[in-house]
């Protein structure tokens, strides 16, 4: 089994709280962090390890074992200073993978300009979404369709490679429906069983959300 990430969220607004928690409620390790000791008081109890701190200072970030995690969500969109020296931190304390939430298109381009390896707009991308998307290894993106059924967009493993949809038979071991193939940036509703699946591919799926975790 591949190791686990382990995860820290700076920020408990409504978008860093919904990405704690649902990563918590998952059996993630997570470690959220905020300045207003209120918020963490009202968090604690749903996410364990929470502490009062501030995200902009070096110490207090080596103090926390922040080069030990190995994704940070920077849900601070309202303070674009503290979220860009967060940023610039946990990239030079050697954090894998920073995402930063934004709040314009110029403050994107800031933040991935000094290090944020992903950057969402909240009005686009809910916590609980980014969450799901991080725990679905191999999953490009994933869309809830309903509380049960899922859409997801997944690459193709190397197992599946140069075989046809036939011979895997998917649907029979994992429970997906595919219902389209993207190809050189090409969607194709059109598919054929028949067609080799190539390592470039995107398939897109719909499935029963429980069952997801099969595809892990």
């Amino acid at each position: 089994m591949a190791n686990k990430n382990t995860y820290a969220v700076f920020g408990l607004g409504r978008y860093g709280t919904a990405v704690a928690k649902e990563l918590v409620n998952n059996g993630e390790e997570v470690l959220a962090v905020d300045i207003d000791e209120e918020k963490v008081n009202e968090s604690v109890a749903e996410i364990p390890f929470c502490k009062c701190a501030d995200v902009t200072d070096p110490e207090v970030l080596k103090q926390l074992g922040i080069s030990n995690i190995d994704v940070v969500i920077i849900a601070m969109a309202t303070n674009l200073e503290a979220s860009v020296m967060a940023a610039m931190l946990c990239k030079e304390m050697g954090v894998k993978t920073v995402i930063s939430k934004c709040s314009s298109e110029m403050n994107c381009k800031i933040l991935s300009k000094v290090g944020a390896d992903k950057v969402v707009f909240p009005e686009s991308e809910s916590g609980i979404r980014l969450a799901k998307n991080l725990l679905s290894s191999g999953f490009v993106d994933i869309i809830d369709i309903s509380n049960n059924v899922s859409m997801v967009e997944l690459e193709v493993r190397s197992e599946w490679e140069n075989k046809t949809l036939l011979e895997l038979n998917l649907r029979k071991k994992y429970a997906i429906n595919i219902v389209s193939i993207i190809e050189d940036g090409n969607v194709s509703v059109i598919i054929d069983p028949e067609k080799p699946l190539k390592k470039s591919m995107r398939l897109i799926v719909i499935a029963d959300t429980a069952k997801l975790r099969k595809l892990k």
